[in-house]
């Protein structure tokens, strides 16, 4: 069998690989869609506890959660190729590049980030030609989106707590893309706790809802959350993400194909009834 070796630029490690690797581990649930989509589903051999996208992803085994892992479980899959992500994962990549050849991708700031790290794991894992298919299709769809909204939006995911965006996040460059105003969007953070009165203040015309993943969280509970915090007031349309799994939270190619998408047919269905 054949090796191919690759320099990861995040831990300055060069790694070796197999020219068909056919054991892999993704600690991270955007490479793991990717992965999938690059149609290595098969290939894939550990994933973490938050790996939903696609759903034949739950099927696989559960070698980690999101900044820890089962080194026993590790073991037993033996995998020729982990990947793993910046931010809370990096100590940890750090620690199992030690054991297995490990490749660390930056986690996305914006939505040519996403797509680049689409590039990324197919160049790693020798789809070059399916990877820059897929990344190309996901150029297209962004243009196609692009502008197709106007007005202010206010973007809010329960991660146990509140957060919003702020610029050095993709969710701005995704919504701002689609030609709304991220109220939060000049603020120099990837994400921060909101001001709640920075909020009535800006009155945006659209709310962004997601609740927290894997709750049972209905309209009705949002609506009453929101009531709470006396924004009776505003004129915001609430739209909440579907279903109880993380959407925009999702750094995959699907916050292109699906959340994006998603945000403008509900912002015009709104535009529409408001006429």
């Amino acid at each position: 069998m054949g090796f191919r070796k690759i320099y990861c630029e995040v831990s300055s490690r060069e790694i070796k690989v197999p020219e068909k690797i056919d054991r892999i581990v993704s600690l991270s649930p955007a490479i793991t869609e990717t992965l999938y989509l690059l149609g290595l589903g098969d290939r894939i051999a550990g994933v973490t506890a938050y790996d939903v996208h696609p759903p034949e992803a739950l099927n696989k085994t559960v070698v980690a959660g999101y900044n820890r892992v089962s080194l026993k479980k590790l073991k037993e899959v033996d995998p020729q190729i982990v990947f793993a992500t910046t931010g809370y994962q990096r100590d940890l990549a750090l620690k199992i590049s030690e054991l297995y050849p490990t490749y660390v991708i930056e986690l996305p700031v914006s939505v040519a980030s996403i797509i680049d790290m689409v590039v990324k794991v197919g160049d790693v894992t020798g789809e070059f030609e399916k990877a820059r298919i897929i990344s190309k299709g996901l150029v297209q769809k962004v243009s196609e989106l692009s502008d197709s909204l106007n007005g202010k939006v206010y973007v809010e995911i329960d991660l146990g707590g509140p957060v919003t965006f702020g610029a050095l996040s993709y969710i701005t460059d995704g919504v701002e893309m689609l030609g709304l105003k991220n109220i939060f969007g000049k603020d120099f953070v990837e994400w921060e706790v909101p001001d709640f009165k920075r909020v009535v203040e800006e009155d945006p015309d659209f709310i962004i809802y997601e609740p927290k993943m894997f709750s049972k969280t209905s309209r009705e509970d949002v609506i009453k959350i929101l009531r709470l915090r006396g924004w009776n007031a505003l004129r915001a349309e609430v739209m909440i993400t579907p279903g109880p799994y993380d959407f925009l939270a999702h750094h995959g190619p699907g916050f292109i194909n699906e959340a994006m998408p998603w945000i403008v047919k509900n912002a015009l269905q709104s535009e529409q009834r408001n006429r």
